[in-house]
Formats: C-alpha cells, structure tokens, sequence
C-alpha cells in the first residue's frame, strides 16, 4: 500500500512540474497539486491508523 501511495505521487509531483514548465498547462499544474495533497492526506491518515 505505500508503495502505491509513494507512486501515485510521484506521479502527481511530474503532473505538477510539467503543468508549470509547458506555459498553456496551468490547469495541469492544479490538478497535479490538488491530487498530491489528497494522497499525501490519505496516505498519511491510513498510516497513523
């Protein structure tokens, strides 16, 4: 399970790094952002339980 969890967001931190580098992706950027704070949320939650 946190191998998942490391995956998604490494995933999610290229989704971020791309949306900031290409200039018409902004919303990459967003979404790759929202995403790693839910799965860094979820994962830590599910860990300390």
């Amino acid at each position: 399970m946190i191998a998942l969890i490391v995956a998604l967001l490494l995933v999610w931190l290229v989704l971020v790094i791309v949306g900031l580098v290409v200039k018409g992706l902004f919303w990459l950027f967003v979404i790759g952002a929202i995403l790693f704070v839910a799965t860094a949320i979820i994962g830590w939650v599910r860990r300390r339980v």
